[in-house]
């Protein structure tokens, strides 16, 4: 009869428990666990890759092709393109005809101010509790909904000779006052750019009356209670907390005055010097065949653009607004 050797009691730890029994080491060791942790943290990369396809197929390439079309003759239908360095840049600031749309994107410019103070101002009446707040809101903002071909439409009719203006004016008097709105070199320019004014209004007014309603209302309570007025609250509690949305205001002011095109377009075709920037640039790329001398222009939108957010960033800085 064999005798089985006697086993080993379990080990203990110094408390005098049982020890806890140690587990064999998986086959192959922690290999599997590398690739999921690399796909989890990988997985937000997949889902930015689309976008940042597209983002870099349709803008950023399109960009790049538009800067070297600068440099070139190209009149967009032959395969060869010469190279001409920066004479189309050159004339893009010297030939009278494309020096012109610079002074006519002065009007804009000037007008966009008259309209960033008229929003300011209704969005600041309006900000308060006053009796139809919503339909004046409405109003304002009904505008800027309608599309830019239609506003010109409406205003071509309106404006023209014995139109809905001309009528209107004889009815209270005012005949002497009576021009060829879009038809005289003098205030054609002048006429264009109160149409803008009165479409865009609604998007300032809009991003105005937002960040003014942001503001709490425990600040304007203890303004009231130091005595602080209607001006004294506008000065030293609205305009330094709605100061980024000013500065957006204007780069957007800066870019626009170079960029109109709907109404000009549709109410003159650029005629009786009312040309822009843009009408000028689609002029010479589709009429003129000079698609390389309207690329240029382009660029010099881009830039133009570019310079004044830097400037803009360098004299406003995105930095907290304390008023308290």
């Amino acid at each position: 009869m064999t005798e089985t050797a006697p086993q080993a009691p379990p080990a203990r730890s110094a408390a005098g428990r049982p020890a806890p029994a140690t587990r064999a080491p998986r086959p192959g060791g922690p290999g599997p666990r590398r690739p999921a942790r690399l796909l989890r943290r990988g997985t937000p990369y997949l889902f930015l890759l689309v976008p940042l396809v597209l983002l870099v197929g349709l803008t950023y390439l399109p960009v790049a092709n538009m800067v070297w079309y600068s440099f070139t003759d190209w009149d967009g239908l032959d395969k060869t393109k010469t190279y001409v360095g920066l004479d189309n840049y050159v004339d893009v600031f010297t030939q009278p005809r494309n020096v012109q749309v610079f002074k006519v994107s002065l009007y804009y410019f000037v007008a966009s101010f008259a309209q960033m103070g008229l929003a300011l101002y209704f969005a600041t009446v309006l900000s308060a509790r006053l009796r139809f707040r919503s339909m004046w809101k409405g109003i304002l903002f009904f505008p800027y909904l309608i599309n830019g071909v239609a506003i010109g439409l409406i205003f071509l009719d309106f404006l023209r000779p014995d139109g809905g203006l001309d009528t209107t004016l004889r009815a209270v008097g005012l005949q002497s006052l009576i021009h060829q709105w879009t038809g005289d070199p003098a205030i054609v320019n002048y006429t264009l750019a109160s149409v803008s004014v009165w479409r865009y209004l609604g998007l300032n007014f809009v991003m105005f009356l937002g960040a003014i309603q942001s503001i709490p209302a425990d600040i304007y309570e203890a303004a009231e209670i130091d005595g602080a007025g209607r001006w004294a609250q506008f000065r030293w509690i609205i305009l330094p907390s709605i100061r980024p949305i000013v500065s957006l205001s204007f780069i957007l002011a800066i870019s626009g005055s170079l960029s109109v095109f709907e109404i000009p377009f549709i109410m003159t075709n650029g005629g009786n010097g009312s040309e822009t920037f843009v009408i000028r640039a689609v002029k010479l790329a589709f009429n003129l065949e000079k698609v390389g001398l309207a690329s240029a222009m382009a660029v010099v939108l881009l830039l133009v653009v570019l310079l004044v957010s830097w400037v803009q960033r360098r004299l406003v800085p995105d930095e907290g607004v304390d008023i308290a």
